[in-house]
């Protein structure tokens, strides 16, 4: 299949991008417009040319998995295929639709003309990337819509609607009807004007204080941005569109060669193929038919089973929520009804939306109401025997070919579809606190969870704006797994002479957006108690501190109970340190014959981290995720993982693995408690010793 397709309408030529999905600018592509713009040059008969895209976009922007080859370095490259816009003796017209974004919008800054259809989103999103525009989109841009506007847009990467930007320089003209059809009568109109061509180079970027205000933007996107150095790189290119355009583009290119180079840059490339990657399953080819999901049921009313249902409503699915008593029901959707309220009022969220949103959300005391549901979610207490009646009953209700699924983030989903007569149909959807705002949904796979399922899931994740992760079946799966490794190596620290808030902090400087004390104590700590409770009789062999019981002991179950690791003010969250428990942490060391000694915020992190890296390396090797990509999407998705440091596995890679194991093993050798907690996992030790990365 061609890239590009070159046909005639009268005597304009019309040249389309044809790469799905949404007409990236790769190699071929490029390549293809070069030739029909000669083609249309040399052709007597060719008066005009119209540039648009098939399918569902103008065009996404540059294909980015060559950036992996090299080969968006190729000639011609972008800013080449612009110039040939410009050079075009023939007038160009970009018609755009749907979508044109990142290079797309700058291949049709190139153009002499632009027509639009309404709807279509507008964006320079390169900033997402770690990056800026790198094909003139900084100088042309300002041109176009002004410094201010254009600024605004390239520093946030976010999409503007072609009718918001109608009246500018942007866009000639907006399209109603057939676009291509709107756009050939726009090109004959210009030939028959004779209008000049015009070229947004050549124009002059308009505002009346443009060094103040460029100053003004540095200071607000430094404090913004403070971890990110692409939203400033961003300011210093558009500043130089107030310079010559030739001396502005050079700048817009060093600037990006620079950012190219930096690690936030390569963490936030390497999410971004990570969360096309975890999309794929090895065994599920793409062209697997999945399940008609029409109705949803949620089984628990409570916290993350009013969440779950919030996250179809929005969708536009209807949902079913049971509980088995009428007062926990009513509470349940009062707290939904709420939520929506707080979203009205916060201008988030137009009212009469919200009471359509609330309207497809209804309630019942009686399983039977369930039985016609396509898919059903389990959201009730974490306890292997609740979760049997809540399973055995569904199995008798649901209707044959209905998916069951259940929302434990740490049991053995094999026993749980073991409930049932129908154990294909039973697979984990692991949701986040608060499920209608969290983006991670771990999708666990059993043993015998059908393929179908899994494809059926993973649409269905796509469907409520989810980010979807694999796992196989283990003690907490991927997250709650490794997060169990990285809690117990704080409570080590705590017995070894830090308190708390230094471990919080520490972590939080790093980048984590929540330390693991303050954590706990906005998850429960109650939660983390019953599952250690499990883990004592199942996994004698885990050395694990006892401070977290002793807190637990004493009713601190975190913000929930006014107290927990910190103490809270009645109606306010902010973690306030507690001197009684410091004195329990200092006391405890004490009774265990632990002498404590003062700890670095360095060695806090690597600590930490560190349990996370081997753990997620341990859990490569088993085969639980796919690819350690996965692992750094569950992170930075669910966990609050720093989204500049791309993930654990990925900052391990950056650090050098040799360095890492070298670390741990010296760990191991002073480590307090289970020595063996620092032995490395055999793929992380094979990896360093190859000279290899994760990734690599």
């Amino acid at each position: 299949m061609p890239a590009t397709h070159y046909e005639r309408r009268g005597t304009v030529a019309v040249i389309t991008l044809d790469n799905p999905p949404v007409n990236g600018l790769g190699h071929a592509v490029r390549l293809g417009i070069c030739e029909g713009l000669e083609r249309a040059e040399a052709d007597p008969e060719v008066s005009a040319v119209v540039l648009t895209g098939a399918g569902k976009a103008f065009s996404g922007g540059a294909d980015i998995t060559e950036f992996k080859s090299g080969k968006q370095l190729a000639e011609p490259m972008l800013r080449s295929v612009i110039r040939a816009l410009e050079a075009s003796t023939k007038p160009v017209i970009a018609a755009i639709h749907a979508v044109a974004m990142g290079g797309g919008l700058e291949l049709a800054l190139g153009a002499h003309f632009r027509v639009a259809a309404a709807g279509a989103k507008i964006a320079l999103p390169e900033v997402k990337l770690g990056l800026l525009p790198g094909a003139g989109g900084t100088q042309r841009l300002p041109r176009a819509i002004g410094l201010e506007a254009a600024l605004n847009m390239i520093a946030s990467g976010e999409p503007v609607l072609s009718e918001k930007l109608a009246g500018t320089a942007l866009f000639d003209r907006l399209i109603d009807g057939d676009l291509v059809t709107g756009a050939v009568a726009f090109a004959e109109e210009i030939v028959r004007e004779k209008r000049p061509l015009k070229k947004l180079r050549d124009a002059a970027v308009e505002h009346p204080n443009p060094e103040g205000f460029v100053q003004f933007a540095r200071n607000t996107v430094a404090a913004m941005a403070k971890n990110f150095p692409a939203p400033l790189g961003c300011v210093d290119a558009v500043a130089a569109s107030t310079e010559p355009f030739e001396v502005g583009l050079r700048k817009e290119g060093e600037l990006f060669q620079r950012l190219m180079a930096t690690p936030e840059s390569r963490a936030l490339r390497h999410l971004f193929f990570a969360e096309r990657a975890a999309s794929k399953i090895a065994d599920v080819p793409p062209e697997t038919k999945g399940r008609p999901i029409q109705r949803v049921a949620i089984v628990g009313a409570g916290t993350m089973g009013g969440g779950i249902a919030m996250c179809f409503a929005n969708a536009g699915i209807p949902v079913t929520v049971l509980e088995a008593k009428e007062e926990a029901l009513g509470k349940g959707l009062g707290v939904i009804r709420k939520n929506y309220e707080s979203t009205v009022k916060k201008g988030k969220l137009p009212a009469d939306k919200a009471e359509e949103r609330i309207a497809r959300i209804q309630g019942t005391l009686a399983y039977e109401d369930l039985a016609n549901a396509d898919l059903v979610i389990e959201a009730v207490f974490e306890d292997l025997a609740v979760k049997q009646g809540v399973f055995t009953k569904l199995d008798a209700v649901m209707k044959p070919g209905a998916i069951l699924a259940s929302n434990t983030s740490t049991l053995d989903l094999d026993k749980i579809a073991a409930f049932t007569k129908r154990p294909a149909d039973i697979v984990g959807m692991h949701f986040f606190s608060p499920a209608h705002v969290m983006k991670l949904l771990e999708v666990v796979r059993g043993k015998a969870t059908g393929k179908d399922v899994l494809a059926t899931v993973m649409d269905v994740a796509k469907k409520i704006g989810k980010t979807a992760v694999v796992s196989g079946v283990c003690d907490g799966f991927i997250g709650n797994r490794m997060i169990e490794r990285y809690g117990l190596q704080a409570a080590l620290l705590l017995e070894e002479g830090a308190l708390p808030a230094q471990v919080d902090r520490a972590l939080e400087r790093w980048g984590m957006a929540m330390g693991p004390f303050r954590m706990n104590d906005l998850a429960g700590n109650d939660i983390g108690w019953a599952i250690r409770k499990r883990r004592y009789v199942e996994y004698p062999e885990i050395v694990y501190s006892k401070i977290g019981d002793r807190i637990c002991e004493l009713g601190r179950f975190g913000q929930k109970t006014g107290k927990g690791w910190y103490r809270y003010e009645p109606g306010q969250r902010d973690a306030i340190p507690d001197p009684a428990v410091d004195e329990l942490v200092i006391a405890y060391s004490n009774e265990i014959g632990a002498a404590r000694r003062a700890i670095s915020d360095e060695e806090i992190v690597a600590r930490c981290i560190f349990a996370l890296v081997n753990e997620g390396a341990q859990i490569v090797e088993e085969g639980i995720a796919q690819r350690a990509s996965d692992i750094d999407v569950v992170y930075v998705s669910g966990y609050g993982f720093p989204l500049y440091r791309g993930g654990p596995m990925l900052y391990a890679d950056e650090q050098g693995l040799p360095n890492v194991l070298s670390a741990m093993r010296r760990f191991g050798r002073t480590a307090r408690g289970d020595r063996s907690f620092w032995e490395p996992a055999p793929l992380l030790a094979r990896l360093a010793a190859e000279g290899r990365t994760f990734h690599g």
